[in-house]
């Protein structure tokens, strides 16, 4: 005698079954766009090319285990990018989360006036497309045509903003322009999530509006300003547009080869070396990954998740 299934059973399987409806095409896109692509650059990285003879016969696809990483790994230009975007991260991430989770607890509390207005202002950076933005900056840095080096060699300060360790510095100080919006609103809506019962039993005790955010708000907003911080790594490893840019004024020590996105892009394009320009990216991602997890593991040992 066949059993007749329950109600509760019932009621489970269609939304079991619509999630997996609503779930199918975003895995679908996410497979594309991000796994194959993924899938196929570490496929590359195993190969290079090889021309036998003379090369008249063009060139032959030969299996080449690790070598592809081995010349990665002690490659002089790939480890100073490396080191070079590592060092922009320690600049960019602190500073970008620090600022973003300052301006977000100010925009939160009941001092602030004209709030709307000025979450508007600190996201409308966000919407200028990171080319259109660097293309902005490039007129500001520039020698010559930038106003705000005019102002400053009017007061007897000569800048360098291309030029030097400089470069870097002025790097950080677009990517912070662009990206503090998003983040602000991001912490900020963490923020709003908080029940107001418990920041009016903190003003019932006696608790100043700053008292409040760091000792009440903060630690309830740590994971968001955690989310925050792994896409602001992920995004700082992939370092490219700016410097790529800043470039083609000629006035900077940038090459192809300044961050590890820049050689792998040289490789692909200029040297037409498409094994080499995966093993870098396949190494970028990598990278990404190990700090992506440490910052997490950190995290969550210290109890703050």
């Amino acid at each position: 005698m066949a059993s007749i299934p329950s109600p509760v059973a019932a009621k489970r399987r269609p939304g079991r079954n619509g999630v997996l409806i609503l779930l199918g095409p975003f895995m679908l896109l996410f497979a594309l766009t991000y796994i194959l692509p993924l899938l196929y650059a570490v496929g590359l990285s195993f190969f290079r090319e090889r021309f036998e003879g003379i090369g008249w016969g063009g060139p032959e696809r030969v299996f080449s285990w690790f070598d592809n990483y081995t010349r990665a790994l002690t490659d002089e230009a790939f480890l100073t990018g490396v080191g070079r975007v590592l060092l922009y991260g320690g600049v960019y991430v602190p500073l970008l989360i620090v600022l973003a989770t300052a301006l977000a607890l100010a925009l939160d509390s009941a001092l602030t006036v004209g709030r709307r207005f000025f979450q508007g202002l600190l996201f409308l950076p966000h919407i200028v497309p990171g080319l259109i933005a660097a293309i902005i900056w490039l007129y500001l840095y520039t020698p010559g045509l930038s106003p705000i080096i005019d102002g400053f060699a009017d007061l007897g300060w000569h800048i360098d903003f291309l030029g030097g360790d400089n470069v870097l510095f002025s790097i950080v100080n677009i990517a912070i322009w662009g990206a503090l919006g998003f983040n602000v609103i991001l912490i900020f809506v963490g923020l709003q999530a908080i029940p107001r019962t418990i920041t009016d039993a903190a003003r019932i005790d006696g608790a100043g509006e700053w008292r409040i955010a760091l000792s009440v708000k903060l630690p309830q907003v740590v994971p968001t300003v955690l989310v925050a911080t792994l896409f602001t790594i992920i995004g700082a490893l992939q370092l490219y547009t700016e410097p790529m840019l800043l470039r083609t004024s000629g006035e900077t020590v940038i090459d192809n080869t300044w961050t590890p996105n820049m050689m792998a892009y040289s490789a692909a394009f200029n040297s037409n070396d498409y094994h080499y320009a995966a093993t870098v990216s396949v190494l970028i991602a990598v990278l990404a990954g190990v700090l992506s997890f440490a910052v997490t593991r950190f995290v969550s040992r210290r109890g703050l998740r």
